[in-house]
């Protein structure tokens, strides 16, 4: 699927993306795992892939980029600024951000690898790097995976990833590991209550959280 016909999805029904999450346990448990993180992450802060702007607000995030239209309206009524964008062509200055965030997002960029290599250019030396990500292996991604093949209209376009290739591309393009914290052990579907996010990236999680700094 081209971004456009995967940003089309998400301009058609931001407003039933963005209520998803009003009251949200799955939100609540997925934003406390963020908020755990021990790494400093430095203003100004991005996010690409920011959508309806709910977690750039909890993240004091300065900036927002999306492809789609839609989502950047409900995003500017919640953050400073938004800017119409893809992560693989990143419409901003080299060295201008000391923290970037990649939450949810990268399973559904065309080019994961350019993605990974813009934010390496937008950061500032030493800057990190946020993904939020659901490992392929574990019962969320196959789940989520089920959802795509059934043709889901908000996963038809997704790809999932095996944590350690991540990491392996991570650094591949210029960064260093620094931190990685895992969440969501409650089944799919069967999500009943808050629960504390663990050190370390566990492959039965529903979100794994992975830090890493601009090294090169």
């Amino acid at each position: 699927m081209s971004w456009q016909k995967s940003a089309a999805v998400f301009d058609e029904r931001a407003a039933e993306y963005d209520s998803w999450y009003d009251d949200s346990l799955l939100f609540a448990i997925e934003l406390a795992a963020i908020k755990e993180l021990r790494t400093p992450l430095a203003a100004p802060r991005l996010e690409i892939g920011v959508g309806p702007g709910r977690f750039a607000r909890e993240l004091d995030v300065e900036l927002g980029l999306d492809p789609a239209h839609g989502p950047l309206r409900l995003a500017a009524g919640r953050i400073p600024h938004v800017c119409q964008g893809v992560g693989e062509e990143l419409p901003l200055a080299d060295n201008s951000f000391s923290s970037i965030y990649l939450l949810f997002t990268l399973c559904f960029t065309q080019e994961p690898r350019k993605v990974i290599a813009e934010a390496h250019r937008v950061l500032r030396p030493g800057g990190h790097l946020v993904l939020g990500v659901i490992p392929a292996d574990g019962p969320w991604g196959l789940h989520l995976q089920a959802k795509k093949e059934a043709g889901h209209p908000f996963y038809k376009g997704a790809n999932f990833f095996e944590m350690g290739q991540l990491v392996r591309l991570l650094v591949a393009q210029g960064f260093e590991a620094r931190e990685m914290r895992s969440t969501l052990f409650q089944a799919p579907d069967q999500v009943a209550e808050l629960e504390d996010s663990r050190q370390g990236l566990v492959e039965e999680c529903g979100l794994a959280l992975i830090v890493v700094k601009k090294v090169a």
